[in-house]
């Protein structure tokens, strides 16, 4: 599996983009307070019904930085 953090917030949760068998899906790891469970969310389940947090909006950042590669 392939992964790049795309957040990690105040509190200590943080956020992956990962690919792996095919797949692009987004990571979630709580932070340890919270019990630091690891949850797997597919890109339309994170970025659908607007939502636009911190950790949306940088997903949203790397995804217009490949875009940039194009150029």
């Amino acid at each position: 599996m392939k992964q790049r953090r795309i957040y990690r917030s105040e509190n200590g949760d943080t956020w992956w983009l990962c690919r792996a068998d095919g797949r692009v899906f987004i990571i979630h790891e709580a932070n340890i307070p919270s019990g630091g469970r690891i949850t797997e969310i597919e890109i339309g389940e994170f970025l659908g019904n607007g939502k636009m947090g911190p950790e949306h909006q940088a997903l949203l950042h790397v995804i217009g930085k490949l875009t940039e590669l194009e150029a």
